[in-house]
């Protein structure tokens, strides 16, 4: 009688192109190529193969979990950055022996709470998705509990024509100069993002090495100001942000015309559409750029019970 092997695996895939095939088999709402699978892994700044687990059936993988860990303004957290299991092997708890797995290794490294999907710095998406109806029913069953929600937004990149030469014009008048980054401008940034941004620092840095740099910047008196990045996290699907602005110029136009000038980019190389992730003003975008909500995302979190000895 044949009897069926199961075995879990922690650390790296040995074979990320079958992973990657995996994976894309089973988040059906997302797409995710090796090179993209890579990013999330290895390109991590926090990158812990005592993290990544995939379970196997028989040698064929049946389930994968990677989870990272950050300690976030002196908190200490866990992340499910990537998760899915084979429909069939879900009746068999392979989901559950996995989680288990992460969970027991995202305590010994610290974690107080475990949160799914929005991983600082590098993530995938910002939550779940509720399409993913098991996805969300399993991490209930785990313990995790919704805090909150948050949406990623679409342009049509072909809609319109994203020139700013004229409000570029208004704002030299306000003497705010708008360019794109270069090489030089580093150290003028990473004194902007350390002011209230630094959680963006590494998207930024990402985007920097592009050529030329996926960066715009806006400056005041040969000060940087502003910022606006495109291609710094989910590289090459179009992706937008993060982009900010010192407050004493809020309101003075610079971020629609920031951001246009990142949309302008991703037209001319080639991009349909731009994705504008895990939005706080939906009115800004919707108002500037015609952007419309395309997905909602549930945010889950699960806070580790310690006990005193």
């Amino acid at each position: 009688m044949f009897s069926s092997i199961f075995m879990i695996k922690q650390g790296w895939p040995s074979d990320l192109g079958e992973t990657a095939k995996f994976l894309q088999h089973n988040l059906i709402y997302d797409t995710l190529p090796t090179s993209l699978l890579e990013e999330k892994l290895t390109g991590d700044p926090y990158a812990d193969s005592d993290l990544c687990f995939t379970a196997y059936e028989n040698r064929i993988i049946t389930g994968f979990i990677f989870c990272v860990r950050r300690t976030i303004r002196e908190q200490e957290y866990g992340y499910i950055k990537l998760m899915a299991v084979e429909k069939q092997a879900r009746r068999k708890n392979t989901g559950t022996k996995l989680y288990q797995e992460a969970e027991k290794e995202l305590i010994r490294k610290g974690a107080k709470t475990i949160r799914w999907g929005d991983s600082p710095f590098n993530y995938f998406m910002p939550g779940i998705d509720p399409r993913y109806t098991a996805a969300f029913c399993f991490a209930q069953k785990m313990g995790f509990r919704k805090f909150d929600e948050s949406v990623n937004m679409f342009v049509d990149l072909k809609s319109r024509n994203w020139e700013t030469a004229d409000e570029e014009e208004k704002l030299d008048k306000l003497n705010i100069a708008v360019r794109r980054a270069t090489y030089d401008d580093l150290e003028g940034i990473d004194k902007l993002l350390s002011t209230e941004w630094d959680l963006w620092k590494h998207e930024v840095n990402v985007a920097m090495k592009d050529s030329p740099p996926s960066v715009h910047l806006a400056l005041k008196n040969a000060s940087i100001q502003a910022f606006s990045v495109h291609n710094g996290n989910n590289r090459g699907t179009g992706w937008f942000g993060p982009m900010g602005t010192h407050p004493d110029l809020r309101g003075s136009g610079i971020g629609a015309v920031l951001l246009k000038r990142c949309l302008e980019d991703m037209k001319k190389q080639g991009h349909q559409y731009a994705t504008i992730p895990w939005v706080g003003p939906v009115a800004f975008y919707s108002h500037f750029v015609g952007a419309v909500i395309e997905r909602v995302f549930w945010r889950m979190e699960k806070l580790i019970e310690t006990h005193a000895e």
